[in-house]
């Protein structure tokens, strides 16, 4: 098992299968986009296969979730979904996007055991969309979202960040979009994790004024049927239920206490916490020769180190290196 020495046992594994993205969302890089990760340097679908395997088997890991930068960039996307839904036991596969493409791939990646998709989504005014992304491509994200839950990956679940003087007037308009097409709706404090390193706390919309925006529409109240767990997410229910919606405090209350998520990122590095400043070099070891039993247990040690909290409410807190697109999310 994945144990810190704190207690708590991480089972939800993050895989990011590139730093590529098709977007350039201002909280995320700048809109000449960033140096992209040489190929040589990527884990293949072997290698991905191979490790993701290793966490299931022998580390206790539960739940795989694909991720990016905008994991549908990556070619070998459906058959490494595959490959995963075959594992034994069988782990929860979910993939999170940006919704570019996967009008196309929706089916696909349902067929090949694909669970459910989460799809950022942060305005649905088509100016607000471009500004935000610096590409018009809100079109394709909602005919993603439709394609997603024809083919069944459902709940499909919305994130969305609010900004302040951007897109926050929409927290509203956001969950009746969502109400009215079924999907489930969560808010995400925005997080410094963007490659500019522009944030600041002034500009973010927290927790409490998203439910203040909210409720101004909505009658809302916490959802006591939902057992939250290691979720990250707040549920509260709408009007009695049994539609709900999630808010992610991930800064202002954050869940570290509870967290049960360890990362790999793209090119093979375990990353005990978004925040980490420090990581454990997979690949090298794997194409070095390494055998399971020493790549289980280097993934042991760079779990065991993690730290009580992401810390940036810390005098001493410090941004990653790595923007979010190269972490995976």
């Amino acid at each position: 098992m994945l144990v810190d020495t704190f207690g708590r046992t991480a089972t939800d594994l993050r895989v990011s299968l590139t730093d590529r993205c098709n977007l350039r969302c201002s909280y995320c890089m700048p809109p000449e986009g960033l140096d992209w990760l040489p190929k040589p340097e990527l884990l293949t679908d072997d290698e991905v296969a191979r490790l993701v395997g290793l966490a299931v088997r022998e580390l206790g890991v539960t739940e795989v979730r694909y991720t990016g930068g905008e994991p549908l960039l990556r070619r070998g996307l459906p058959g490494i979904v595959a490959r995963t839904t075959e594992l034994a036991p069988r782990p929860q596969v979910s993939l999170t996007t940006n919704g570019i493409g996967l009008d196309r791939l929706a089916a696909p990646l349902a067929e090949a055991g694909l669970d459910r998709v989460n799809v950022s989504l942060d305005t649905l005014d088509r100016g607000t969309f471009e500004r935000l992304a610096h590409r018009d491509r809100l079109d394709d994200v909602l005919k993603g979202l439709a394609a997603a839950q024809a083919a069944g990956l459902e709940p499909v679940k919305i994130n969305a960040v609010l900004m302040r003087g951007v897109n926050d007037h929409e927290a509203v308009p956001l969950l009746r979009y969502c109400l009215d097409h079924g999907y489930r709706l969560r808010f995400i404090e925005q997080m410094p994790l963007d490659a500019q390193h522009g944030w600041t706390r002034k500009d973010m919309i927290t927790a409490d004024e998203i439910l203040e925006r909210l409720a101004a529409e909505f009658d809302l109240a916490p959802d006591d049927a939902h057992d939250r767990g290691s979720a990250p997410a707040e549920s509260f229910a709408i009007g009695g239920g049994p539609e709900t919606v999630g808010v992610i405090g991930s800064v202002t209350r954050p869940f570290c206490g509870v967290c049960d998520r360890v990362r790999l990122t793209a090119d093979g590095q375990v990353r005990n916490c978004l925040f980490a400043t420090e990581e454990s070099n997979l690949r090298d070891a794997m194409r070095g020769g390494a055998a399971d039993d020493e790549l289980a247990d280097r993934w042991r040690t760079a779990v065991r180190a993690k730290r009580a909290g992401h810390g940036i409410d810390d005098p001493s807190f410090l941004q990653p290196a790595r923007p979010m697109s190269a972490i995976g999310g």
